[in-house]
C-alpha cells in the first residue's frame, strides 16, 4: 500500500489503523463523532496550517508506520500456520 498526500483521511484510516494516533500527536483530527473527517492528508494538515515539507514528512512517517502493520500481520500469519503445523505434527 502507498500512501500519499492525495490519500483520503478515511481510506488511510481504514488502511493504517494506527494512523488516528498518529495524526492527533501531530495536532490534525482526523476523526469526529467516530466518523473520519472529509478530504484527503494534505488538506487537513493545510487547514493545521503545515508546510510542504511537513505534510511530506507525515507521508513518509506515515508510509512506515504502514509498513510496519504489514510485516506484524505477516508475522501474526507465520506464527499461526507454524502453531498449525506443529499441532499436526505432534499428534
Amino acid at each position: 500500500m502507498e500512501i500519499t498526500k492525495e490519500i483520503s483521511i478515511e481510506d488511510l484510516i481504514e488502511m493504517v489503523p494506527a494512523s488516528v494516533k498518529y495524526l492527533m500527536e501531530q495536532g490534525i483530527r482526523c476523526i469526529v463523532c467516530g466518523e473520519p473527517i472529509w478530504g484527503t492528508l494534505e488538506e487537513a494538515a493545510k487547514e493545521k496550517g503545515f508546510s510542504d515539507t511537513d505534510i511530506e514528512k507525515f507521508v513518509t512517517e506515515l508510509q512506515a508506520i504502514a509498513n510496519n502493520t504489514d510485516k506484524q500481520s505477516e508475522n501474526k500469519d507465520k506464527i499461526k500456520r507454524i502453531n498449525v503445523n506443529k499441532l499436526d505434527t505432534d499428534k
